[in-house]
């Protein structure tokens, strides 16, 4: 039965890689319309022929890293479960220690040991291709380190949630799912207060904007606006990559509007402006609590949907799993692979509501600063930068894109052009 289970899947993840390497290589999916070549969406027109190449290059390989991580994350689980190591990292819990809480840190610090040597090739591998098309200056020390960061925060966290949610399954089993729900309100609230003043800082230093005539203008721009902002953090991402970015993080009175340096460095002054208008709309337009209500009405649904799945599997696989029961640690493998089929099958609509509210936020931005040409060479400047697609397969837009497309954001800040232009006349 083991041996069956593994072979089927180990075939059918075969089959995935090697459709998805002709989808992604062969196919060509990713080309633009032939009435938008030469016009300001045309890659051509604002990179290399370089460049251009290494895009497409690059972009395929990361794609098809994505889709290949996904399944082999879940073979992870199933080695887990098969082979009956969930089981013996159970029984060497219970015998070392008696109580609940080191039971639940040595298990789960046994299962993330296990994690972190599983997924380092992959991890690797995607370091080494970020510095080879030169989007990454990281070197290998600055790398180890932020990953070992990552391995001890999730620990924590898997500790944290792992000793309450079987506690939750031992007093209340057919409810747990419901009261894991409640407390992870709290839990995530106080997670994303804490993030931008405790966590992100771990990984990097953030200031105030040294260039404080810029930060001026930002911040009348966030007064326009009528947001209570009193400074723009600046972030030192120059030292580990050349790509762009700027955020929204946090809620309350931590929130913060972060600027990557890489983003003050390489872009003009009118496409940073448009940036931070944009950043300024997801604040507006309330975005960040709209997104975090959104993720706990999934979480609620995430959870009554591992109980239902639970049950059924371990009935059905008990032997083969090696689990005695849903309510044992042992279990948390199995858990960890419905969580994460359920969290890819429900990606494409999560993507759905990210890209809307960005839409949003580009339409606000341009209504903003009416600078349609910074508009667009911002987007092209984030593609050039990031050796992203224009328009990348449909497959890699449902489970990849939050963003709109870099198209369809040029030719919506197009179709303003027309409308300023019209009101210019009037």
């Amino acid at each position: 039965m083991r041996k069956k289970i593994l072979i089927t899947f180990l075939l059918g993840y075969g089959l995935v890689i090697a459709f998805l390497y002709y989808y992604l290589f062969k196919w060509n999916t990713g080309s633009i319309p032939q009435e938008a070549v030469g016009t300001v969406v045309d890659p051509s027109t604002f990179m290399s022929k370089e460049e251009l190449a290494l895009s497409e290059q690059y972009s395929n390989i990361r794609n098809l890293l994505f889709f290949i991580t996904i399944p082999y994350e879940w073979l992870f689980y199933l080695i887990i479960l098969l082979l009956g190591i969930g089981k013996t990292f159970e029984k060497w819990a219970e015998k070392t220690a008696r109580k609940w809480l080191f039971q639940s840190a040595i298990f789960t610090f046994c299962l993330s040991v296990l994690s972190y040597i599983f997924f380092l090739p992959l991890r690797y591998i995607s370091f080494h291709l970020s510095r080879q098309y030169g989007l990454s200056n990281e070197n290998f020390h600055s790398w180890m380190r932020d990953g070992l960061i990552d391995f001890w925060l999730d620990w924590l966290f898997l500790f944290v949630i792992v000793t309450v949610l079987y506690w939750l399954m031992r007093k209340k089993e057919k409810r747990w799912w419901l009261y894991a729900w409640y407390l992870s309100i709290p839990f995530s609230i106080f997670i994303m207060f804490i993030q931008p003043v405790i966590i992100d800082p771990l990984y990097n230093d953030f200031y105030p904007l040294k260039n404080k005539e810029l930060e001026e203008k930002i911040l009348s721009l966030a007064d326009q606006a009528h947001i209570p902002a009193e400074h723009v953090y600046e972030v030192n991402m120059s030292e580990k990559t050349n790509t762009l970015n700027a955020y929204v993080t946090g809620v309350g009175s931590n929130s913060r509007i972060v600027l990557w340096d890489t983003t003050l460095n390489q872009l003009e002054e009118d496409e940073i402006l448009f940036i931070m208008a944009h950043e300024m709309a997801h604040y507006v337009e309330k975005h960040i609590y709209i997104g975090m209500i959104g993720y706990l009405l999934l979480t609620l649904v995430g959870l009554f949907l591992i109980d239902k799945i639970l049950s059924i599997l371990v009935k059905k696989y008990q032997e083969a799993f090696r689990i005695t029961g849903k309510s044992n640690i042992s279990s948390l493998p199995l858990i960890l692979l419905i969580l994460s089929v359920l969290s890819f099958a429900s990606s494409p609509l999560s993507n759905v509501v990210s890209r809307y509210q960005e839409e949003r936020a580009d339409r606000y931005a341009i209504e903003m600063t009416k600078d349609v040409d910074a508009g667009i060479s911002t987007f092209q400047e984030l593609s050039r930068a990031g050796l992203s697609q224009v328009n990348p397969p449909l497959l890699v837009k449902w489970f990849r894109y939050g963003h709109p497309t870099l198209m369809e954001r040029i030719e919506m800040i197009q179709s303003y052009e027309t409308k300023f232009d019209k009101n210019k006349k009037e």
